[in-house]
C-alpha cells in the first residue's frame, strides 16, 4: 500500500517529491491515469468531491462506496494494481447543501464523512470554509475548524482502521467572478501569516476535541496557480512564497495545491520544492480527452466518413438543452459563449458526457472511423508522435486508443523524477 506519509516526509527531508491527485469520475480518463501509474510503477490518489459523491449519489449518481468500486473495476480491466490506489475526498463539508441552515448542512455532511471513511478513503479533505444559509460566504478560521474538527472525529469513528486517516485541511478557491491577480497578473500566493493561522486554529479545535493531531497530514494553500476560463496563471519558477516556514512545528505535514491543471512541466517539480508533495489536477485531463475527441471528428470530417452532425455540433445540442452545469459560469467575457462552452478551462463540457445522446454521437465518432486507414501523417496533424506510437502499442482500436494517449500526456509531468532540493 503507497504510503502519504512517507511521501510527506521524504518531501519535508528535502526531496522534490509529489504524488498527483487525479480528481475525475470520467471512466476513460481515470483508465488513462491509472495505466500511466501501473506504467511507470507509481502510486496515484483518485479523489472524489463533495458535490461529485455523496451519500445522495451527488452529480455522478455513485456514493463513495460504489465510487470505489467503479475505480477498481476500471483497474482490473485495465490490469492496474489496486494496491497502488489511494482514495481521497475533496472539500468533504456542507457545500452540497450550502443552502440549508448550517446545522442540517452540517447533520448530511457528517453522514457524508462517515460514509466516505467506511467505504476506505483515507485521504479525507476537511473543508468548511463556506457559509451556508444565512452565513457569510466565507466563513473565519476559528468556525471553519472547529466543524472540520467535528467531522475528523466522524471519520475516526466510523473508517476500518482509523490510523490510516490523513487529514488535509485548509481552502483556496478563486473568489466569484475568477482568480484574483495582483499589479503584474500573478496569482498572489497564500502568506506564511494566514497559513499559521489556519493552523492554529485546527490545533486548537482538534485539541478540544482529543483528535490526534499527528493524522493532519496536509494543508492545502495558494501558490500562485490557477486559470481563468481561457488562460492559464503559470507558476512564477523563481518565486518562493515561503510557505514551508509556517509548517516549522508541524514535521508530518506538507503543502498541498489545487488547481495545478495546465501548467508548464517545470511547475510541478518547482511546486515540490515548495513543499506541495500533493498536487491536485482534474479539468485538465477530460480537457484533453474532449481535445482528442474533436481531433478525431476532424479526421472524421477531412475524409468525408461522418455518418452524422460533428461531434462539436452534437455536443453543443445536449449543452443547451440543459444549461445547467455551464449557464452561471460561463458569460461571454473571455470568449464567445460557444468557444467557452467547448474549449473553456474549466472544461465544463465535461458533465455533459454521460449524457446518452452525448454517448451516442462518441459511439458514432468510433464506429464511423472503425476500420478506416489512419495513417502517420494524417495523424500527426493533431497528435505527437508519442501518442501516436502509445496508441498504436495499444491493445485498443486506434482512435479510442489515442484518446487515453492524449489524457496520459497532460499527466505525464505530474510523475517526475524525484531527487535532492536546491
Amino acid at each position: 500500500m503507497p504510503d502519504l506519509a512517507r511521501i510527506i516526509s521524504r518531501n519535508r527531508a528535502g526531496e522534490a517529491i509529489a504524488i498527483p491527485s487525479v480528481c475525475t469520475a470520467h471512466p476513460d480518463a481515470l483508465e488513462a491515469s491509472l495505466t500511466l501509474a501501473e506504467t511507470l510503477d507509481q502510486p496515484v490518489v483518485i479523489e472524489a468531491t463533495s458535490n461529485q459523491v455523496n451519500q445522495d449519489g451527488g452529480y455522478t449518481g455513485l456514493t463513495p462506496t460504489a465510487f470505489i468500486a467503479f475505480v477498481n473495476d476500471i483497474a482490473d480491466r485495465a490490469g492496474v494494481a489496486r494496491s497502488r490506489i489511494l482514495f481521497g475526498g475533496d472539500h468533504l463539508g456542507p457545500q452540497a447543501w450550502r443552502k440549508l441552515p448550517a446545522a442540517e448542512a452540517m447533520e448530511k455532511a457528517h453522514r457524508m464523512v462517515a460514509d466516505y471513511a467506511a467505504a476506505g478513503f483515507t485521504k479525507i479533505h476537511l473543508d468548511c470554509s463556506e457559509g451556508c444559509a444565512g452565513e457569510a460566504p466565507q466563513l473565519p478560521d476559528e468556525i471553519t475548524a472547529t466543524r472540520s474538527a467535528a467531522l475528523a472525529a466522524t471519520a475516526l469513528q466510523h473508517a476500518p482502521d482509523p490510523t490510516k486517516l490523513l487529514f488535509v485541511i485548509g481552502t483556496e478557491v478563486p473568489p466569484p467572478g475568477g482568480a484574483r491577480t495582483d499589479d503584474h497578473g500573478l496569482i498572489p500566493p497564500t502568506t506564511p501569516e494566514a497559513a499559521k493561522a489556519t493552523l492554529a486554529a485546527h490545533r486548537e479545535a482538534f485539541a478540544a476535541l482529543s483528535l490526534p493531531l499527528d493524522q493532519i497530514g496536509g494543508l492545502v494553500v495558494q501558490p500562485g496557480v490557477e486559470f481563468s476560463p481561457m488562460e492559464v496563471h503559470h507558476l512564477p519558477l523563481a518565486r518562493d512564497p515561503g510557505l514551508l516556514a509556517a509548517l516549522t512545528d508541524w514535521p508530518g505535514l506538507c503543502l498541498e495545491a489545487h488547481s495545478t491543471d495546465y501548467q508548464h512541466p517545470a511547475a510541478y517539480p518547482c511546486l515540490a520544492e515548495l513543499g506541495f508533495a500533493f498536487q491536485k489536477v482534474g479539468p485538465a485531463l477530460t480537457f484533453a480527452w474532449r481535445e482528442a475527441l474533436y481531433a478525431l471528428d476532424a479526421i472524421r470530417a477531412q475524409n468525408a466518413w461522418a455518418s452524422g452532425p460533428s461531434l462539436p455540433d452534437a455536443m453543443e445540442a445536449v449543452m443547451l438543452v440543459n444549461p445547467a452545469y455551464w449557464q452561471a459560469h460561463i458569460h461571454g467575457h473571455s470568449a464567445d459563449p460557444r468557444t467557452e462552452r467547448h474549449f473553456g478551462l474549466a472544461d465544463r463540457i465535461r458533465y455533459y458526457w454521460p449524457d446518452p445522446k452525448a454517448q451516442s454521437a462518441v459511439a458514432q465518432l468510433m464506429s464511423d472511423l472503425d476500420g478506416k486507414r489512419l495513417p502517420d501523417p494524417m495523424l500527426l496533424a493533431h497528435f505527437r508522435a508519442d501518442e501516436i506510437a502509445t496508441a498504436r502499442a495499444s491493445h485498443y482500436p486506434l482512435p479510442r486508443a489515442l484518446a487515453l494517449a492524449r489524457v496520459q500526456t497532460a499527466l505525464r509531468p505530474y510523475f517526475f523524477n524525484s531527487g535532492p532540493r536546491s
